[in-house]
């Protein structure tokens, strides 16, 4: 669904609307991207229910054998949502682990099994639909491939420091989850669109973090403690506003986010800041020692 941000020049915006709004813009561009799980995974539900609907005109055996194959398809369907989505999650994190549950290579076994008891329901003997099934493992493994097998690292960084910021990445997308649904369940599109600023803000920092893991510690009280006030705080405002509508209340909240969005920005913006400076300084000492060397850059 389309969501309007509003920003400094906006129709209805707050006077107040300055520098924090314009990174909150430009956290949201850089977050957004398109569902990995698309055209072509949706489509996979569509044999699913071809299964279901051709067994009711059939006998007992065809019916249970047609509502087991359109179970099972649209198990796998739905397996390989999640999968490319996890996917493309790996691959847009620059560390990552691999996914716990293979869940590309598990759909495509269930689409095998899925086609072998519908090419049963159909009368094909039992040799003729198991190789149904593998054609269709085949080439469901061809149009999808496999999940990532292995954890995505940043050279450079030990593996122990890149555990700690997954771990602390983990945690802070748990916090972010819980206040993004709790919000949501509101069913107030104001209020959804300012959370999904804060958590766009919030996310920019975690980039910076995994790309730069060295800034742990700088951003550690940010995900982790400030993070756990903002979901405990979002989750007794939910419960009393779900009851109550009460504008006060939604006040203060919306005046949390904007204290929490400004601190955001403030403290990427110097994690980046600090990246840089150490970058500078790296290369005005790989010059002096070029010039030691007789060697002058242009």
């Amino acid at each position: 669904m389309a969501r309007r941000f509003g920003g400094k020049y906006s129709p209805g915006a707050a006077p107040g609307d300055g520098p924090p709004a314009q990174a909150v813009q430009e956290a949201i561009v850089e977050t957004r991207r398109v569902d990995a799980a698309g055209a072509r995974a949706n489509l996979l539900f569509v044999p699913a229910v071809i299964a279901a609907v051709t067994g009711i005109a059939g006998g007992p055996e065809v019916l249970v054998l047609s509502l087991g194959a359109a179970a099972v398809l649209g198990l796998g369907a739905w397996l390989l949502r999640d999968g490319l989505r996890a996917e493309a999650a790996y691959d847009a994190r620059p560390a990552a682990r691999r996914p716990a549950l293979p869940r590309k290579i598990l759909a495509g076994v269930l689409a095998g099994g899925g086609a072998m008891l519908a090419a049963l329901s159909g009368g094909t003997d039992l040799p003729g639909s198991v190789l149904y099934g593998v054609v269709a493992l085949a080439l469901h493994l061809v149009a999808f491939g496999i999940d990532p097998m292995r954890d995505k690292r940043v050279e450079g960084i030990d593996t122990f420091q890149q555990d700690r910021v997954a771990r602390l990445v983990d945690e802070a997308e748990g916090y972010l989850a819980t206040i993004r649904d709790r919000i949501a369940a509101l069913g107030d599109r104001g209020l959804a669109t300012r959370v999904a600023g804060f958590e766009a803000l919030a996310r920019r920092m975690i980039r910076t973090v995994e790309e730069d893991p060295r800034d742990l510690t700088a951003a550690r009280k940010y995900l982790g403690v400030y993070l756990m006030g903002a979901r405990d705080a979002t989750v007794q405002f939910a419960d009393l506003y779900a009851r109550t509508r009460d504008a006060r209340a939604r006040t203060d909240y919306e005046a949390l986010l904007g204290d929490l969005e400004t601190n955001y920005a403030q403290r990427t913006a110097r994690l980046l800041e600090g990246g840089r400076e150490s970058m500078d300084l790296e290369i005005k000492v790989l010059r002096d020692r070029l010039q030691r060397e007789g060697v002058t850059p242009e």
